[in-house]
């Protein structure tokens, strides 16, 4: 067999020549739509790649970006491996001492950025000395995407080399302590690609037209730019993540795939519910980031719309396991359907899983015994970018930080982040479990529930409950809906109504926040 490494270029290169006039929509900030095809955005990475070297840029250079998605974002992302680079996608969403800490961690020296991050970029310019030079993606001036890339002939061979050098770089969102970067091969990433347009992952082949709605900053953006050229998707971007813009290019374009975190989805459906179209076209949405609620994955199947749960982190490239129909699927109800889907689903190959108790003894596969969450697999994380020792054990196990059962069908269900488990009377509850049912109650917009200690059970749950606009929902309402989906056990001791919740930059609860904020809090039956 030939020695064909599995360089990132070639996705590109595969697009371009198999499906040059597949279409790549882009919805910009200002509200703009541009048009440009698989074969405009390979040539476009090749002339930036050329600019990038004129530059000064070497292979193994970090290349910034702070973008949301377009195609030209997309671009950037090719242009700089292909010139043997490392892409660096920075979330705009951190804080200020965040983003100082993980450019220079990165030594990023190029940053291509959006002219909505203008008020990022001025204000943290001092504090970004490695940068020499800044691109402005949307920009019209000497300095602008275009103006860059069309200096250049595009006469330029894609650096080559071992598909284990690097490739990208992307920053957990950094709930405790600084971001951590995890630094993906091109091996890695071509082979979770691969994994991931198969029709029990993302299922994608050329006629799907692919709406990423999950940001290219966050986790690779779930692998769909580097998933969408391989099959040679129409792609449909947005800059802006408005339910009623998301809507209608969904109508528009005749989206049939689309993946975002469980919040756009509710935005989505106040969208819907205000008198919003449903897009007509919509096959199958990907959930992912936190755990969906039963309730979102039950409105949207009600609409005739696939939903994949998925389950990932940065560390995984982020696909883990995704909720793939069971052989048995056609003969279950609805109603066994969506409790199938509402869990975490299973691994594709590549990925393995095992749950380990308090001492490292392997739990069995029963439905029902919870342990720590343990993976492995060639686009798992070995080592953090820039760490002194692997993040792995001895036979190569990656402790994700979840608390899960797996089912004996292989069905992995995610209870809860080791750090947020409840523990009560020497048992734990699951706080996504019970924040997940709460918001399936009438008049809950969001849920967040913590331990609070007890002197008798250790800890107790309190429910800290966000209203829907208009909505009077009360305290004994919630806990009646409580009961009829949770163990009584672990129903909480107290509902408390707050006007917002905390969350990461990547949309996830912030319970640190919410810990500390509560830490003095007195439960009136303790």
């Amino acid at each position: 067999m030939q020695d064909f490494e599995l360089r990132v270029p070639r996705l590109i290169d595969h697009a371009a020549r198999e499906h040059p006039r597949r279409e790549i929509v882009s919805r910009w900030a200002d509200g703009r739509e541009t048009r440009s095809d698989w074969a405009g955005l390979a040539a476009d990475a090749r002339r930036l790649s050329q600019a990038l070297v004129a530059m000064g840029c070497r292979p193994g250079d970090r290349i910034a970006t702070l973008a949301m998605n377009h195609a030209h974002h997309l671009a950037a992302w090719y242009g700089a491996i292909g010139m043997g680079g490392i892409i660096h996608t920075v979330n705009p969403r951190l804080f200020d001492d965040q983003l100082a800490f993980i450019v220079a961690d990165a030594d990023d020296r190029v940053l291509l950025y959006d002219r909505a991050f203008q008020p990022i970029v001025d204000r943290m310019r001092p504090q970004w000395p490695s940068i020499e030079h800044y691109i402005v993606m949307d920009g019209d001036g000497a300095d602008g995407f275009r103006a860059i890339v069309e200096a250049q002939d595009g006469a330029f061979d894609w650096v080559e080399g071992d598909e284990r050098d690097p490739c990208m770089l992307c920053y957990t969102s950094g709930t405790t302590g600084n971001p951590r970067g995890v630094l993906y091969s091109h091996r890695s990433s071509v082979l979770h690609a691969m994994a991931e347009i198969q029709p029990a992952v993302f299922a994608l082949e050329t006629r799907s037209v692919v709406m990423p709605i999950v940001p290219m900053f966050h986790a690779v953006g779930w692998g769909l730019p580097f998933a969408m050229p391989m099959v040679g998707t129409k792609t449909v971007f947005s800059a802006v993540n408005e339910p009623a813009i998301l809507c209608d290019l969904m109508t528009r374009e005749r989206v049939t795939h689309s993946a975002g975190v469980p919040t756009v989805w509710f935005g989505m459906f106040a969208h819907l519910d205000a008198g919003g179209q449903v897009p007509a076209d919509l096959e199958l949405v990907t959930i992912g980031g936190s755990a969906a609620p039963r309730a979102m994955v039950e409105r949207i199947m009600g609409m005739g719309i696939r939903v994949n749960h998925a389950w990932g982190m940065t560390e995984t490239s982020p696909i883990g396991t995704i909720g793939a129909r069971s052989p048995d699927w056609d003969s279950l109800s609805f109603d066994q359907q969506v409790d199938q889907v509402a869990m975490q689903g299973r691994v594709p190959f590549g990925v393995e899983l095992r749950i380990v108790d308090p001492d490292g003894r392997d739990c069995p596969r029963d439905g029902t015994s919870a342990g720590r969450l343990l993976c492995r697999g060639p686009w798992v994380v070995k080592r953090y970018f820039n760490a002194g020792a692997d993040a792995i054990d001895a036979e190569g196990w990656f402790d994700t930080g979840d608390v899960a059962v797996l089912h004996p069908d292989g069905t992995m269900q995610i209870t809860d982040r080791v750090k947020d488990v409840i523990k009560s009377g020497g048992e734990w509850i699951s706080s996504v479990e019970l924040e997940n049912a709460a918001i399936g109650c009438p008049g809950v917009a969001e849920a967040a529930a913590i331990g609070i200690p007890h002197p008798r059970w250790d800890e107790r749950p309190l429910l800290l409950i966000v209203r829907k606009p208009g909505s009077d929902v009360t305290a004994d309402a919630i806990a009646a809906h409580l009961a009829k989906h949770v163990a009584r056990w672990w129903l909480p001791d107290e509902i408390v109504f707050v006007d917002d919740l905390p969350h990461t930059a990547t949309g996830k609860l912030l319970k640190t926040a919410l810990r500390e904020r509560f830490r003095d809090y007195q439960l009136a039956a303790a």
